[in-house]
């Protein structure tokens, strides 16, 4: 395994208390006392010295809770000393009341620091498997520059249904991009099986539609076998009968300046050319895999030219379903595309990852899935040949 796709153990970090959080909670301490030991005797601050160790237990660990509650604890005892004395009525249960709460808070903020260690060490298993599962895309793959990106709708989630792949074939390259129905651990597993059969099968098959086949099956798996003597059934059958990736499945070839599309059901892909965008696709598309037996066996293949200095887009609908914060209109993907004409790959991605984050307003609706490749001159092909 590449060193730049090792995963490393999960580190959970401690959380550090923030220094001018922590500044104030004592400063809150040390102003209490000190106003209620100058207070005239039938004004008591003292409870107001709880709020020290709460507020702490909401940004710092349970050691640093508990710290601020001792020092609290201490403040009240010296203020209990200098204004009458330490067997008071009414300071002993100020104390009492005082440890009681500090314990507490010292133990919820022990429970919010092992749930936050769970999450950590969650998300650092999740990203082991995204990198698993969804490979990066190599940088370069016979005269192509190929960049990917991949935008979670939620931060927790890092990877949903949406997909892509490269794989290198004798003569050209070959690459998949994806959406698969639904979401969770059904759209993950469907879109992971379709990912495992384009990587075994894009060196074997010799046409696309074999390709494309292979494909069909992995959704099947995905699916399962019915029970048609059950009645009614359950959502979660209907769901897994209902299971569907709608796919784009590309060719490129090393020596011929054209690409060869077959659609499944996808947006189309765009190609940036001198200045203007280009939609690949004047054939109705066929149908997404696991519909093909219901809908239509035949799978449609069609070329396009694609010339040294082309950039073409792949992208799943969760980049031009998107809808603006206030507008609510859908992102106008190839009217921003001109824009950007020259960039390459990467810096493509980059500046269409920031404008889509900023024209939703921070936070996408749906998982999107980008891919940017980019044709280079005669003598491209003594690059990299192997796709991850």
């Amino acid at each position: 395994m590449d060193s730049s796709q090792r995963h490393d153990p999960p580190r959970v970090p401690r959380r550090r208390a923030v220094p001018w959080l922590l500044a104030f909670s004592f400063a809150l301490i040390v102003t209490v006392t000190v106003v209620d030991i100058l207070a005239p005797p039938e004004v008591h601050l003292g409870p107001f010295l709880v709020a020290a160790p709460a507020l702490t237990a909401s940004f710092a660990g349970a050691r640093t809770t508990a710290l601020v509650g001792a020092v609290a604890v201490l403040a009240q005892v010296v203020v209990a000393v200098v204004r009458t004395s330490l067997t008071d009525l009414n300071h002993t249960y100020q104390i009492l009341a005082l440890v009681l709460i500090s314990v507490a808070v010292t133990f919820f903020a022990h429970l919010r620091e092992e749930h936050e260690r769970k999450v950590t060490r969650l998300r650092s298993i999740a990203r082991a498997a995204q990198g698993a599962v969804l490979h990066p895309l190599p940088r370069r793959a016979g005269p192509l520059r190929i960049a990917s990106l991949y935008l979670a709708a939620e931060e927790e989630a890092l990877m949903g249904g949406d997909l892509y792949a490269a794989a290198r074939t004798a003569g050209g390259t070959r690459l998949l991009i994806g959406d698969a129905r639904g979401k969770g651990l059904d759209a993950i597993s469907e879109a992971s099986l379709v990912m495992g059969a384009f990587r075994v099968s894009a060196g074997r098959a010799a046409e696309l539609p074999e390709l494309v086949a292979s494909l069909e099956a992995g959704v099947g798996t995905a699916q399962g076998p019915s029970d048609s003597s059950a009645e009614g059934g359950t959502e979660a059958e209907f769901a897994r009968e209902e299971a569907f990736v709608t796919a784009l499945v590309l060719d490129v070839p090393d020596d011929e300046p054209v690409i060869r599309v077959a659609n499944c059901g996808h947006p189309p892909p765009l190609v940036l050319r001198e200045g203007e965008v280009v939609t690949l696709g004047s054939a109705a598309p066929s149908p997404p895999l696991g519909l093909s037996a219901v809908l239509s066996p035949d799978v449609v293949v069609e070329s396009f030219p694609f010339r040294p200095g082309d950039v073409l887009l792949l992208y799943t609908d969760g980049v031009i379903e998107a809808r603006g914060r206030a507008s609510r209109a859908f992102y106008p993907l190839t009217e921003r595309l001109p824009a950007w004409a020259g960039a390459g790959p990467e810096e493509l991605l980059r500046r269409l990852s920031e404008d889509l984050t900023a024209y939703v307003g921070g936070r996408l609706g749906d998982d999107a899935a980008l891919v940017a490749v980019e044709r280079g001159g005669p003598g491209g092909a003594a690059a990299a040949d192997e796709a991850g």
